[in-house]
């Protein structure tokens, strides 16, 4: 076939334009390199080797946390490094990656300035600088006109709120910085700003009334110092879900026109949270509660601590409202103490079937504790200390099983104690000192703090009570007894009582000027450093359990109950403990499961020779972790004997573990993702019970708006992403990580193999292991100690059993295959997990 001059000339031109493209996008590419190398010889450390791959034997498109894009030409898109432990300065260089779209390097340990020149990137759409230790002012951003997400939060910015921001914004989060001045009216301007987070920083003024025109869903402005009356242009704020207003020097009444004008409140703080910020000024709300608390029918937390407000407590908050398609108060967190309510608590409190915390310490409420109290199924905290109640105290609350502190103290209480609250398995925390109870102390359960109660008698020996007598009154030796045996002895304690009340008082006034402490979401009790040196011998090193990177971990007996805990003690010298210890606090706000590991209290304090001192105090579980139980030996690392554990308690461990990460993502207040679950962080009661535990790593869900960004987090930890073996691949943080992670564990506790065991190199790994075997060789994978359960048994039965061993463990690493797959999409939630893990639990059981 002969080729025509004219098709020639378009095969040359054919050839000579693809090799042109391919050249060009060559170039590009290679424009890109040399930004991205100046921006790794800026990194000083490099714990986790993330950049080991940044080298000219791998592509610069394949190199961690560098995404490029597919089509021509080809150029650099996005740089994300989050959660690496990166120690250095970031190259102004990354300015001349002209395509970047998205800058992620979160939760890392950067300082220096932020580079102007991003300012420069044109495509920018997201940046995400939270948690480094970055310094100086923010630059000006006015250039990236397509800019979205501008996060600069907690960090050690200083300078002015800034004024040139792009008009495209949708997030802006800056707290936790030294940021002054005031926020700008050109602000308003920027027509698509939804949330806006400024919490703790110095700025000051007032909010424009030029806001009024925002559409913001977020407003978080609280510990700063803004003054006048709450801010008029947030009842514009429609589709407003969360405010706080918390910490300003804001005065004057509350706005009735709440309840209409922001009708999708989930979050509504208005004053101190408990336990934060003692040290800070407050705002002084005055006038009542008014009735569009109960109008809120998706509010969750309610916080107006100090606020000074009063009138009778609001009836309609515990009315009907609507969450999960059911007729019940959506109200979970109540704090409302040190104000001036009265009145009595409205007996419809008991409509309130999600409420955890109810908080109205120090406030004049009067009349009985409602016993429909004992409706409120989901209650582990309930402060009514500091009140006018009367009346006995109802004997419902023993229906309340998930309670867990519950106060009473100084009030006018009369009667027995009831002694079905033996019966609340979960009671750690019972005060029902300083009222007028009489008669017995029940024996069994958590009665210890009864002081100021003369007419108490019996109970444990170390409560130091008079034995409650059998002798009838009208006994005339009994009656001389009294004087001797009672009279006498009381007038004692009487005097006790008098100054231990003194003493309470004035450690009460203490206590409102105590230095700050990061809120836990709830009112804790009160241990000194002196406190915590005592239970732990002076921090001896035989009571030593664990060390980690900003932490050691002792365990210790509180001197108060003689209970066991484990204390987390942080080490202030080195860099990133202090943040951390924050981080961890805020991680723990208002997370409370039966299958997470319980804090007991937070230290803030200083040491025996006066340096910082911060502590964690949680509960101990004696049992261990689950890592120890699956692969340590039972007496010592020479002996090869394992504990054995049933395929029933492994069956509930991990329907436990489902159950807490079920909470964390989809039941709590905000949803939070763990980051690093392993056998490890999951610790074991006396009943084999496991809770997770270890929040180091934990962020809060709080967007979902960037396809490349996944779920938006905000960052409550410097500390690295995970612990190879059980991060999902990409690394990316997610609720869907979590899953892979959990899968992870599963495959793990059924094995009885580590993700990282010798077996599994190259492309081998325990998910492709499993799979490789699945379902036919179940038998010959799994833990050998699962399958010798029916050895016991006759052969009939014996062979049932073992039928129904491989059918239970089938199901479960069926679910466990489930949860690890390679991308995120196929992966199922939580709230799925947990159901069909529950459901073959279930079914096993019955069967047993």
């Amino acid at each position: 076939m002969k080729i025509t001059a004219i098709g020639k000339f378009l095969l040359v031109f054919i050839v000579f334009f693809n090799a042109s493209v391919g050249m060009g996008s060559s170039n590009g590419i290679d424009m890109d390199k040399m930004p991205l190398l100046e921006f790794k010889r800026a990194i000083t450390l490099d714990p986790q080797q993330a950049l080991i791959s940044w080298n000219d034997s791998n592509h610069l498109c394949h190199w961690q946390g560098v995404y490029c894009r597919i089509k021509n030409p080809r150029r650099v898109t996005s740089l994300d490094l989050a959660n690496q432990g990166l120690v250095g300065q970031i190259s102004p260089s990354l300015g001349n990656i002209t395509f970047l779209k998205y800058i992620i390097l979160a939760a890392n340990r950067f300082s220096g300035e932020i580079p102007s020149s991003l300012g420069h990137l044109h495509h920018l759409q997201a940046l995400r600088l939270t948690g480094n230790m970055l310094h100086g002012t923010i630059p000006s951003f006015t250039n990236c006109s397509v800019l979205r997400f501008l996060w600069l939060d907690r960090n050690n910015l200083v300078g002015h709120f800034p004024a040139d921001l792009p008009h495209r914004l949708q997030q802006l989060k800056i707290s936790y910085n030294n940021i002054t001045g005031f926020i700008p009216p050109s602000l308003a301007n920027i027509t698509t700003l939804s949330k806006l987070s400024c919490v703790t920083n110095n700025i000051q003024g007032k909010i424009p009334q030029e806001f009024a025109k925002l559409p913001l869903k977020i407003l978080y402005i609280g510990g700063n110092k803004f003054i006048g009356g709450f801010p008029q242009a947030i009842l514009n704020f429609s589709n407003l879900v969360g405010l706080n207003i918390a910490f300003n020097h804001l005065r004057g009444d509350i706005p009735s026109s709440i309840g209409n004008s922001l009708p999708n409140l989930t979050v509504l703080q208005l004053g101190a949270s408990p336990g934060l910020c003692q040290g800070l000024d407050n705002n002084r709300f005055n006038g009542v509660i008014p009735e569009w608390v109960g109008t809120l029918k998706g509010l969750q937390a309610w916080e107006a601590l100090k606020c000074s407000v009063h009138s009778a407590f609001p009836v309609t908050i515990f009315r009907e409202g609507y969450l999960r398609k059911s007729l019940i108060p959506t109200i979970m967190l109540i704090e409302l103490s040190f104000n001036n309510l009265d009145g009595k608590l409205p007996t419809e409190v008991g409509n309130a079937k999600q409420l955890i915390y109810l908080g109205l310490s120090s406030n004049k409420l009067s009349g009985d504790v409602p016993g429909t109290l004992g409706n409120c199924e989901s209650l582990e905290f309930v402060e009514l200390d500091l009140n006018y109640f009367s009346g006995s105290i109802p004997t419902l609350l023993s229906n309340i099983r998930s309670l867990k502190d519950l106060n009473l103290s100084h009030n006018n209480l009369t009667g027995s104690i009831p002694a079905s609250l033996s019966n609340l398995k979960l009671l750690q925390q019972l005060d029902l000192s300083f009222n007028r109870l009489n008669g017995e102390v029940p024996t069994e359960g958590i009665f210890v703090k009864i002081d100021g109660n003369s007419g108490l008698c019996g109970g444990v020996l170390e409560l130091l009570l008079l034995a409650c007598s059998t002798v009838p009154l009208n006994s005339t030796k009994h009656r001389k007894s009294i004087v001797l045996k009672v009279v006498i002895p009381l007038a004692s304690l009487l005097s006790l009582a008098t100054i231990i009340s003194i003493i309470l008082i004035q450690r009460g006034q203490q206590k409102r000027k105590s230095a700050f402490l990061p809120s836990l979401g709830y009112i804790f009790p009160e241990v000194s450093y002196f406190d915590l040196a005592r239970a732990t011998d002076g921090f001896s090193a035989s009571r030593l359990v664990g060390r980690g990177r900003y932490s050691s971990v002792y365990q210790g007996e509180l001197l108060q109950d003689r209970k066991t805990v484990a204390i987390k003690v942080f080490s202030l010298g080195t860099v990133g403990a202090h943040k951390s210890f924050i981080a961890e606090c805020n991680a723990l706000r208002n997370v409370r499961h039966r299958n997470l590991v319980p804090i007991i209290t937070a230290c803030s304090s200083i040491d025996s020779i006066g340096n910082d001192f911060k502590a964690l105090v949680y509960e101990f579980m004696p049992r261990g972790d689950l890592h120890a139980l699956l692969h340590l030996t039972r007496d010592d690392e020479n002996n090869s004997t394992l504990s054995c554990i049933t395929l029933a308690q492994r069956l509930s461990i991990v329907v436990d573990v489902a159950d807490a990460l079920e909470y964390l993502h989809h039941n709590n207040i905000v949803s939070i993702v763990h980051c690093d679950l392993k056998p490890s962080n999951i610790l074991l009661d006396n009943n084999m019970t496991a809770h997770v535990g270890d929040f180091s790593l934990a962020r809060f869900v709080v967007d979902s708006a960037a396809p490349y960004l996944g779920d938006s987090i905000s960052t409550s930890s410097v500390a690295i992403k995970g612990t190879i073996g059980y991060v999902a691949p990409g690394g990316n943080i997610s609720s869907l990580g979590d899953v892979y992670s959990f899968g992870i564990v599963l495959l793990e506790l059924f094995l009885r193999k580590r993700p990282t065991d010798d077996m599994f190199n190259d492309e081998l790994n325990i998910v492709k292991f499993v799979e490789m075997n699945f379902p036919g060789m179940v038998s010959e994978i799994a833990d050998p100690e699962l399958l010798k359960e029916h050895c016991y048994l006759s052969q009939e039965a014996s062979v049932d059993m073992k039928a129904r061993i491989l059918n239970c463990l089938i199901s479960v690493l069926n679910i466990g295959l489930q949860c690890t797959k390679p991308s995120p999409n196929q992966r199922m939630c939580m709230q799925e997990v947990a159901a069909r893990l529950h459901g073959i639990k279930d079914a096993y059981l019955s069967r047993k």
